[in-house]
């Protein structure tokens, strides 16, 4: 009698691990943050496309579809510290608990410079032309002529509503945006501390600062001449 052997059970064959290669759908994000990164570390003369690519775990061929060179990467974080400067505005007007416009102005200089305190990489980025393509962008030139709009807004109300003076709106609107941009510099760049200003007085600061450029325009002190 033969004996018929049993065929043999397969072993089940191991699961192959899963591959650790890119599989976000956040590429762009991700390589914003890396970007961030860099600049914080090294400053701007630092970031490179490959660079960006190697921090944020990814094949350096990756970002090109994205970012073709480094003027693009830059300016897709200008974008982003653009939306998120926007955004901090304009929730402060959100929560503002007053209808006077000049108040209004004094809150939008305020979020203004908070926020620059509190992201001063993305203000670097972003304030900076030559590393960005500022005019080939239209999301940037759309939310900050918003904030402008605004600005221009809240002076308009003032002077028709009495507290400011009829005079040079163009004027005021540029010595607002010079006050602000000049105390988020001069912080970043480490100024203040020679002008008295320590970092725990930075909010102190900024406080004084506005309330005198509030009372400057409640009073109609802006350029004799308006600008062209």
């Amino acid at each position: 009698m033969v004996t018929r052997l049993s065929p043999a059970k397969k072993k089940p064959r191991a699961k192959k691990p899963a591959r650790k290669g890119y599989h976000h759908g956040n590429l762009r994000e991700v390589l914003i943050e890396a970007t961030l990164r860099l600049v914080e570390e090294g400053g701007p003369e630092a970031v490179t496309v490959r660079e960006a690519a190697r921090r944020a775990g990814v094949s350096p061929g990756a970002p090109f579809r994205h970012f073709p060179n480094r003027m693009v990467l830059m300016t897709a974080v200008a974008e982003e510290a653009t939306h998120r400067l926007h955004a901090a505005v304009f929730g402060a007007m959100d929560r503002a608990d007053t209808d006077d416009p000049l108040a209004r102005l004094r809150i939008v200089g305020q979020a203004y410079l908070r926020w620059a305190a509190e992201n001063p990489t993305h203000f670097a980025v972003a304030s900076n032309r030559s590393l960005i393509d500022y005019e080939g962008s239209a999301s940037m030139s759309r939310e900050n002529g918003e904030i402008q709009d605004l600005m221009t807004r809240l002076l308009d109300e003032a002077q028709r509503q009495g507290p400011a003076p009829a005079t040079d709106l163009a004027g005021l609107r540029l010595a607002g945006r010079a006050l602000v941009y000049g105390l988020a510099r001069m912080r970043i760049d480490g100024h203040l501390p020679q002008w008295g200003v320590a970092d725990d007085q930075y909010a102190r600061a900024v406080d004084a600062v506005l309330d005198f450029f509030i009372a400057g325009v409640s009073r109609g002190g802006t350029a004799a001449k308006p600008l062209p």
